[in-house]
Formats: structure tokens, sequence, C-alpha cells
């Protein structure tokens, strides 16, 4: 039986893909490990994995800001390395596929040293500091944007990123009876990521007396992140959090607004759902959100609203351009290359061990 190590964590970004690849791998007969951190967000979500065997290493955080745990978490990468190692010496992999985040770093490490061949994701359009300091230990990379593919040479190609296939099973049906709505309006879903997007969750309820005569605004709104005083407003549902019930939400929508993290513009992109976008803006991230959706709006496959320029007034101006301009949106996604990779992410881990 062939044996797979896939790592990757951080956020639920680093995470999913593997969700979509898991049940295709155990199909095609390996044995799988996920090597992650003890307490990342990673870790239920592999532990809940039937068939899955979970392994905890140690891992530094990789901060662009000035902490003191910058001094002691090198020291935490490199316990991860050779915890890392170890751990391959002991399982014995044929290959590792590694989406990045700051515990990949360890364990595409300990991969090298055993000479274990490593293919690694890439989903945002620049290189994440992860990868970049993989890159030199892994033998091929898979990226979801045309931009990073060329920025990583030769190893990269664009692939799309692996999208669980229960995305493309929604119904419209239960979607609108999950949110109370009738179907007579259109539907906007608004979905801020796994954590929410406050800002744009507070701008959104400030506009829904210019959006909600003629859109149903479905919201998802993070945890915790719930409006009480909103509760019964016509035409308007707020959720913290979906899971299972998330395809049926996507079924549902006519149109999306969302941040621009590059999983979630994969499976809207998939799906087909014209997009308004407010990537995360540069001061508080590395600005690769920006970067991810100045590269589908420069393709036409979406619109943007940069936060500095978010009010409730352009926020709705912004929504009812996207919808007038639907079917230009839709003809161009329908036609952009193939944003699932699934089936070519499958061929390289084959590939990469001939």
């Amino acid at each position: 039986m062939k044996k797979i190590v896939l790592t990757g964590g951080g956020t639920l970004g680093h995470v999913t893909p593997h969700l979509a690849l898991i049940p295709r791998l155990q199909e095609a007969g390996y044995e799988i490990h996920y090597i992650g951190t003890e307490n990342g967000m990673e870790a239920p979500k592999m532990r809940a994995v039937p068939g899955v065997v979970y392994h905890a290493v140690k891992s530094g955080k990789l901060r662009r800001y000035h902490s003191w745990q910058n001094f002691t978490d090198p020291f935490r990468v490199i316990a991860g390395a050779f915890q890392s190692a170890r751990l391959m010496g002991k399982i014995k992999p044929d290959v590792v596929f590694s989406k990045g985040g700051f515990v990949a770093v360890p364990v595409v490490f300990g991969a090298w040293l055993h000479r274990v061949p490593v293919l690694c994701h890439e989903s945002d359009l620049t290189p994440g500091l992860a990868n970049k300091l993989c890159r030199p230990f892994a033998k091929r990379f898979a990226t979801t944007f045309p931009e990073c593919a060329e920025a990583l040479g030769k190893k990269a190609e664009m692939t799309g990123t692996p999208l669980r296939p229960e995305l493309f099973t929604g119904s419209r049906e239960k979607g609108l009876k999950l949110f109370g709505f009738d179907g007579r309006k259109p539907v906007m879903l608004m979905m801020g990521g796994s954590s929410g997007a406050q800002s744009v969750n507070d701008c959104l309820r400030k506009a829904l007396p210019r959006l909600t005569d003629d859109f149903d605004i479905a919201h998802i709104c993070g945890k915790g992140n719930l409006d009480p005083a909103l509760d019964g407003t016509p035409g308007y549902t707020q959720i913290e959090f979906l899971d299972a019930e998330l395809p049926d939400a996507l079924a549902c929508a006519d149109l999306v607004l969302s941040r621009a993290g590059a999983n979630a513009l994969c499976e809207f992109q998939a799906l087909g759902r014209p997009m308004l976008l407010i990537p995360y803006p540069k001061g508080a991230s590395r600005g690769d959100q920006i970067l991810n959706a100045k590269s589908l709006e420069k393709r036409g496959l979406c619109r943007v609203l940069l936060q500095e320029n978010m009010t409730p007034e352009t926020l709705a101006e912004e929504v009812r351009a996207t919808w007038d301009a639907r079917d230009a949106l839709t003809e161009a996604l329908k036609n952009a290359p193939p944003a699932n990779g699934t089936e070519r992410v499958l061929e390289l881990i084959e590939e990469i061990q001939k």
C-alpha cells in the first residue's frame, strides 16, 4: 500500500483542499497521514476524518511584525523539522503534499532529508513565505493563479485548487428554505471567511435599506458576529457559520459579496457565481487578497470594491452594478480555465513519484 503525508495549517484555506483530495486518495489505496500542529485549526478538522492518522509537531509562526516570539519560533521550527524527519523515517511515505502555512516548513524539510518527493500547492497570486522557504526542497509546485506559476518558474504549473465535490451538489430550494426566502428576488450571499469580515459586515448592515427592496440578503457573518437588533428584518437573514449546508447556500445565491481568499474565489468561479470582491486591505495583511481580486478583475471574472472606498452608498451601487453585469461575468467565468484543480493535483502526486 502506498503512503502519503499531507500537511498544511494556520487557516481553513490550508485545510479544505486536503478534504477534497482525501476521498480520492483513499479510493486509490493510499494510507494517509497528516502532519500538523497540536492546537492549530487543522488539528480538530483532520483528527475527525476517518482513515487519516494525525501527527502533531512543533512549529513557529511566520510573522511579518515585531514580536518577542520571533526570537523563539525559529527554534520551534528547527525542533519541528527534527520531529518531522523522525516521522518520515517511521512512516516511510512515498510522497508528501503540502498546502502551505507555517507548519509545512519543517515537514517539507524533513521529507527532503529522507528524499521523499514533495508537491506544494500555493493558492494566492504570489507565493506565501512558507512556500518560498519550501521551494528548494519541493519537486513540483501547483498553483491557483497563472501569475504565481510564472513567479515560481519551471517547477510550477497552474492547476486550480482542489475543491470538495459536495460543493456542486447543493439544492437551491434547500438554500432558500434555510434563509427563509421565497425566491422572488435575486439572492445576494455575503461571506467573509471563517472568522467573518467585521468592516464589511457593518457596512452591509448599514446598506440594507438600499438593497432589500430588490435583493434578499443571505449574510454569513462569522462566529460571534450576529446583530440581534436585525433579527426579523424583511429580506435579510444572518447566520454565523455554515458547513454541511454551505453547498445549499451557494446554490441559492445569484451573486456573491466576499473577501478575496483564494480558495473561496475558486469555489465561486467553479460554480459560475457573479462576484463583488472586497479584498482584505494591505495594511492588515501582506496584500495577497488585493492581488487575487485584481487578477480576476483583469480577466473579467468579477468586480472589485477596495475597502478604503467602501461606504454604504458605494457598496449598494457596486452590488447593483455587479447584478447588471451578471451576464457578462457569468460568460467570462464559464470560459475561464478550470478553477477545480482536484484531477490535475492528483495526477501530479502520481507523476512526482516516478
